[in-house]
């Protein structure tokens, strides 16, 4: 993909703090957008978006918690009132809860739900009501996985929201392509973020975690940050005009191997 092919776009990126979601925000960044990066930790999304901006990007961090519909659409007007439009709103943000289906809680119910599909929802209804007004399309993308595609032990309630956003995906297509609104999911395999490397402690300890995942997948390979940031980068430029509704896993074959 050419550098700066996304000079004068302007770009919110959620749960940008770290992982993925900070990939991607930076790639976009050091390619020209003016990236406005949602975390929940204040302290995350201002390091991150000063890093971004040390490697010579655009980026302004915003602290809160996008569960709140009112901090989901502050981001779009504030994208609009400092930056003129917003033309890309990829919602990255995602809360994984692990648990038994008998003893899941009500609570961790309703908030995985309102952060996995709730937040996403109302991002791509605040984006999509502005890029309407200005006139000039845009790219909206969700954030699914590949446990929306593959059942996975404990991860009920998490594959239903992650599937979810593939079925929204596909079910605004028909409202916004007459606008020149793009809509997909990318959905992402194993990913080694900095999180997965805290929690082996050793690097001993991730080679062998390494090795395990790719014993599920069929090429030799376990993503990274950047192989997602790839793929969303495409998504949100003008060389993906022609792709609408899809959902693109990114998990080297896992699913295709059952």
């Amino acid at each position: 993909m050419p550098e700066q092919i996304f000079k004068d776009q302007v770009a919110i990126v959620t749960g940008g703090g770290e992982g993925i979601g900070r990939e991607i925000a930076r790639r976009l960044g050091v390619q020209g957008a003016t990236v406005l990066l949602n975390d929940i930790n204040s302290e995350l999304a201002e390091q991150a978006a000063q890093d971004i901006c040390d490697e010579g990007g655009t980026c302004v961090g915003v602290g809160g918690d996008i569960a709140d519909v009112g901090v989901v659409r502050d981001l779009a007007t504030r994208a609009v009132s400092d930056f003129g439009r917003l033309p890309i709103a990829i919602a990255n943000a995602g809360l994984s809860l692990w648990d038994d289906f008998f003893d899941f809680k009500t609570e961790d119910f309703q908030r995985i739900l309102a952060v996995n599909l709730g937040v996403s929802f109302f991002l791509a209804q605040a984006a999509a009501r502005q890029m309407r007004r200005q006139g000039t399309g845009g790219r909206i993308l969700f954030m699914s996985s590949v446990v929306g595609n593959q059942a996975v032990a404990d991860s009920s309630v998490y594959a239903m929201t992650k599937k979810g956003l593939e079925m929204l995906a596909r079910s605004l297509v028909s409202e916004l392509a007459p606008h020149g609104i793009t809509v997909n999911a990318i959905a992402p395999g194993m990913v080694i973020t900095d999180i997965i490397r805290e929690a082996c402690g050793t690097e001993e300890k991730l080679q062998e975690f390494i090795e395990n995942r790719k014993s599920l997948t069929v090429l030799p390979h376990v993503a990274e940050p950047e192989d997602i940031a790839n793929l969303t980068l495409f998504l949100a430029s003008d060389e993906s005009i022609n792709i609408t509704g899809q959902v693109i896993c990114s998990d080297g074959g896992r699913t295709d191997r059952l």
